[in-house]
């Protein structure tokens, strides 16, 4: 099984929840409000006057075949605004409980 985390401007949401849904991903954990700044001068999300946006993240746990297919559906989403901001993160899940 792999963990992907998926690191997203708000603006993204539905974007990246119907992305799961079409590649037949049903779990994840959302987690809102998340500041950050991406290392590919990405501009600070904090959710001030200064840096108003602000980020979301998932955390989804998948079987092996289906983290291929989220990456390139991560890959696209970013391409098709890479100033909006999406990035993926791969985990290897050795065991669950």
């Amino acid at each position: 099984m792999k963990s992907v985390m998926i690191v997203y401007n708000q603006a993204n949401t539905e974007r990246v929840e119907y992305m799961l849904d079409v590649l037949g991903i049903k779990g994840f954990t959302l987690f809102e409000q998340v500041q950050g700044r991406g290392t590919n001068g990405g501009e600070p999300r904090r959710g001030t006057h200064t840096w108003p946006e602000m980020n979301s993240a998932i955390i989804t746990v998948v079987e092996d075949n289906q983290a291929a297919p989220l990456l390139q559906a991560v890959r696209q989403l970013d391409a098709r605004n890479p100033e909006v901001g999406v990035r993926a993160f791969l985990w290897n899940i050795e065991q669950t409980v």
